[in-house]
């Protein structure tokens, strides 16, 4: 195929609302700008049909989640059935009575929903209390063919673990899709920590693209939304595309709701692995250490 290795990407940056009817047009609408600007891989945000309800801890917010398949994932694989498209669909997962997970669901141009990354890495910060809501993945981390290569997901708070990059990339994804939902809290941004909060966000993505050779995508989301106190979470937008060398080739406005999109060539991997032979030297007989929580001396 002239194309084999190509992909043109759309990043879906948007804020959200209380309905989560009036979010998945949105980021339908959305979807079909990129579709008719040529993008045949799309990623949303994460939770992207919600508020970020994890603000707070509220029995009520359970009754946002949905099965996968679902009511979001059948509207979204009619679209991408019907336009030829990859859709990277971050949701908030029923999956059984009383486990729920935070998840993506990557759906194929055919319509199907190919497989699901349960996020594995769960926070509990102010702002933040994902583990009232939402139980660990429990399926590792993972890669899926479509058709330009493969390609490993993880959530937001994943993107900080450099074992879950290399793990991804290990399962031969040749870009890493971070759907996010980040901000700064405004007591924070007003004390002069917003910019090195925000740089240590994309430094750490970008080291990820450098260690393993690949693609990097995140996908955060924009808006302020408060909570019951009034202080809330500023979304700080900014999505990006690194390179395999961790250039930032693209990157989207800190505020404003757009598409992003950006031309990839899968093919450059190889020459960048060549070059910087990270695989090749990785001393796999002396990493047993990474298991333990800690390794280093008591004294």
């Amino acid at each position: 195929m002239e194309n084999a290795g190509k992909a043109r990407l759309g990043l879906v940056q948007m804020s959200c609302v209380a309905d989560p009817v009036a979010n998945l047009e949105k980021a339908v609408g959305f979807i079909l700008e990129a579709a008719e600007k040529g993008a045949d891989l799309i990623c949303l945000q994460e939770l992207f049909n919600t508020l970020y309800f994890c603000q707070e801890e509220d029995f009520e917010r359970f009754s946002l989640a949905q099965s996968i398949p679902g009511p979001a994932t059948e509207r979204l694989g009619q679209i991408a059935k019907d336009k030829k498209l990859t859709i990277v669909a971050p949701l908030f997962e029923r999956a059984a009575p009383g486990v729920f997970f935070n998840s993506a669901a990557i759906i194929h141009p055919d319509g199907k929903v190919a497989g699901v990354y349960r996020k594995m890495h769960i926070p509990d910060d102010p702002q933040f209390y994902e583990k009232f809501y939402f139980t660990p993945g429990d399926g590792g981390f993972k890669s899926w063919e479509i058709p330009a290569g493969r390609i490993g997901v993880c959530i937001c708070w994943d993107q900080w673990f450099p074992e879950a990059a290399r793990m991804t990339a290990l399962q031969g994804a040749n870009a890493l899709f971070y759907p996010t939902a980040i901000g700064w809290l405004p007591s924070d941004k007003e004390k002069g920590l917003g910019p090195a909060q925000h740089n240590a966000w994309e430094t750490i993505q970008r080291s990820h693209a450098i260690a393993n050779g690949c693609f990097v995508v995140a996908v955060n989301r924009v808006g302020l939304e408060q909570d019951a106190s009034g202080e809330g979470i500023e979304f700080w937008g900014q999505s990006f595309v690194a390179n395999p060398a961790g250039e930032i080739i693209a990157k989207a406005s800190v505020s404003d709701e757009e598409v992003l999109i950006v031309d990839v060539d899968f093919g450059d991997i190889e020459k960048q692995r060549v070059m910087w032979p990270f695989f090749r030297d990785r001393r796999i007989d002396a990493y047993q250490g990474l298991t333990k929580r800690w390794g280093g001396s008591a004294e």
